[in-house]
């Protein structure tokens, strides 16, 4: 019987301890959820858009010869920076300079021609205006001149080609850039259908290029039309390049160029960025981000992208009411800027909305607020 006693007292204790602990979350469920929030402010705020790049040489030389010969050597180091008129490759020049040569003496030769005819011409004239010669000889006389000078005309021009073509066995460079390497290697005999030597490529200015869809434009273009996005003035965006590891680009740019037909195997508009690049930094074909700035956004609602959440009917956000109880409020978002996430329907200035601590609200949950973000 004492056995029988002892189990039921502790029985009994157990069933105490346990209704205790039972009333301890009955009297928590009411009270306050701590939350963070922000109160909402709707300003003018500056927005910028970003977009998949590459940049391109604003000026692309391909370095060829323009005479048929043997390649004698390779002047500059591929790769590095060159001036304009540097010389880049030397071609064997010893038959241009023997066409030079040859050419020097045909015009010599005309021109010794030219006098012998000058001289007849001048001795026959007065013999002939004092009819001591027929006009006949005064004909000839008179062609065999005009025939000489042409004849050296013609040798100063072939004497001019054949210069010509001796100056370029010089190969030069014609603009400030960076080479590519060599296609040809010493020795080699150049003609017409193998003549590229190298590349020569502009690196200051840069060409950003990037492509807008056709959807991007035409929703672009609703925004302004309905004033809720103000372009900058003469839709003249500056353009800032962000680099691969997150940087910007110290040098800033602007559009020079939108391509005026939609290029139907893209989908998209082609636009094209002027950027300075005087220390070579940006190379042809890399890949980067390019920042359009200047836009304006007037009267616009920004929250944090955390304090939006998502339901079966769309997405919500949790508003601190006048009773400080939350509020269940569809909202309409629009683009992102940065963290943050425009909201272009359900939200007021002044509102209170909830950022941190919404998985543990309701409607009509009440709420503490333990601190305001700014």
């Amino acid at each position: 019987m004492r056995e029988i006693r002892f189990f039921l007292v502790l029985f009994s204790l157990f069933l105490l301890n346990g209704c205790e602990k039972s009333e301890n979350p009955l009297s928590d469920k009411n009270a306050p959820v701590p939350v963070t929030t922000v109160i909402v402010e709707a300003k003018d705020v500056p927005v910028s858009f970003e977009y998949v790049a590459q940049t391109q040489s604003s000026h692309m030389v391909n370095i060829q010869a323009r005479v048929s010969g043997f390649l004698e050597k390779r002047v500059y180091k591929e790769g590095e920076m060159v001036k304009a008129g540097q010389v880049l490759f030397e071609m064997d020049k010893k038959p241009y300079q023997t066409q030079v040569n040859a050419a020097q003496a045909a015009v010599e030769k005309q021109k010794a021609a030219l006098e012998n005819a000058k001289r007849n011409f001048e001795r026959v004239k007065p013999l002939a205006e004092q009819n001591a010669l027929s006009q006949k000889d005064l004909d000839d006389a008179t062609g065999a001149f005009q025939s000489a000078g042409a004849s050296v005309e013609q040798a100063q021009a072939q004497l001019e080609t054949a210069l010509l073509n001796l100056s370029y066995c010089t190969i030069t460079s014609p603009l400030d850039g960076i080479t590519s390497a060599a296609l040809q290697q010493d020795g080699t005999y150049l003609n017409i259908a193998d003549s590229q030597l190298t590349t020569v490529s502009a690196l200051s200015p840069i060409w950003v290029n990037f492509s807008l869809s056709e959807n991007q434009v035409q929703n672009y273009r609703d925004q302004v039309a309905k004033r809720q996005l103000y372009a900058p003035t003469s839709h003249e965006f500056v353009v800032s390049v962000i680099q691969v590891n997150g940087e910007i680009f110290p040098y800033k740019g602007v559009i020079t160029f939108a391509e005026p037909f939609f290029n139907a195997q893209t989908g998209t508009f082609l636009i094209r960025a002027s950027v300075d690049n005087p220390d070579g930094i940006l190379r042809p074909n890399q890949y980067v981000r390019a920042r359009l700035e200047g836009a304006l956004r007037p009267h616009a609602i920004l929250i944090p992208q955390r304090a939006v959440l998502q339901s079966a009917k769309g997405q919500f956000v949790w508003v601190v009411n006048k009773d400080n109880q939350a509020e269940y409020r569809p909202v309409t978002v629009g683009d992102w800027q940065g963290e943050n996430w425009f909201i272009t329907d359900g939200l007021r200035s002044g509102e209170q909305v909830v950022v941190d601590g919404t998985l543990s609200l309701h409607p009509g949950s009440p709420i503490s607020v333990t601190k305001v973000l700014p």
